[in-house]
């Protein structure tokens, strides 16, 4: 017996109720997830106030600042080294004389598979 006969020897209710209840079991699940989803929401806090946003500063709004960096002087220890601990974090820095942005060499790409022409 090959599976099409047995589908040829079920009766017609059988054919349309199958589907039907494999609708009305997603049907179901749908409706469940978004009862779920509807509790879930309620339970969370409410958008913040008026009060509750943030505002300007009284100076107005705030703007940023560019400007090139260069690093101060490391300390050395007693022997002209540095200590590994001296190494980490923020190190010390104050601002460049010189502002000018810089810029690439003319010729070279600026970076590793950049397309550029490259140093020749």
């Amino acid at each position: 017996m090959t599976p099409n006969t047995v589908f040829m020897a079920a009766p017609d209710g059988a054919l349309i109720l199958i589907p039907l209840l494999v609708g009305a079991v997603i049907v179901g699940a749908l409706i469940w997830i978004v009862w779920l989803g509807i509790g879930v929401r309620s339970r969370e806090p409410g958008p913040p106030s008026a009060d509750e946003q943030p505002h300007l500063p009284e100076g107005g709004a705030v703007h940023e600042v560019s400007e090139r960096r260069e690093p101060d002087e490391l300390p050395l220890d007693k022997q002209g080294g540095l200590n590994p601990y001296q190494l980490h974090g923020n190190l010390p820095n104050k601002r460049s004389e010189d502002q000018r942005r810089r810029r690439w060499t003319p010729g070279h790409s600026g970076s590793f598979g950049g397309g550029g022409g490259g140093a020749h």
